[in-house]
């Protein structure tokens, strides 16, 4: 199939299918705080997943994918969540900004994303087509996993 792009595939598959590349790839840096940092001041705990790090950078990576422009404000902003205020009615919060920093700057550093001279971070070239290459092989799996339930 060619011509697949990461708008082609669910985000979740896409999502879980990209941080294991990330992973097995071995080059993000990875803080050494993300086993004890929260991702956000209305979270009660630090995430439990140990792979935590590798599913932000993809998210991180395919939200940038699909917009011209993203900064870490946007990101907080896309990551934040609700806060329990008690009785009091909830509200919206914006997610830690150091993670989403250190995200983009991790994936600066391997060459999915670049500066963007107008502000803000874009998808390289490189990431583009590293994207399209695992969106292209989640197709392809789901395919096969629809043929052998047949």
């Amino acid at each position: 199939m060619p011509g697949v792009s990461v708008r082609d595939v669910d985000s979740h598959k896409f999502i879980a299918a990209y941080a294991g590349f990330l992973k097995r790839q071995g080059k993000l840096a990875i803080p050494g705080w993300v086993d004890t940092v929260k991702t956000g001041h209305f979270k009660e705990l630090p995430p439990q997943s140990p792979d935590w790090f590798y599913v932000r950078a993809a998210s991180v990576a395919r939200h940038v994918y699909l917009r011209k422009s993203v900064g870490v404000g946007r990101l907080r902003k896309v990551h934040g969540g609700q806060k329990n205020r008690g009785s009091r009615p909830s509200h919206h919060v914006n997610a830690s900004g150091s993670v989403d920093r250190k995200v983009l700057q991790a994936l600066e550093k391997i060459g999915v994303v670049e500066l963007n001279p107008k502000g803000g971070r874009r998808i390289s070239q490189t990431g583009q087509r590293d994207l399209d290459r695992i969106a292209q092989t989640t197709i392809e799996t789901d395919e096969d996993e629809g043929e052998e339930e047949e």
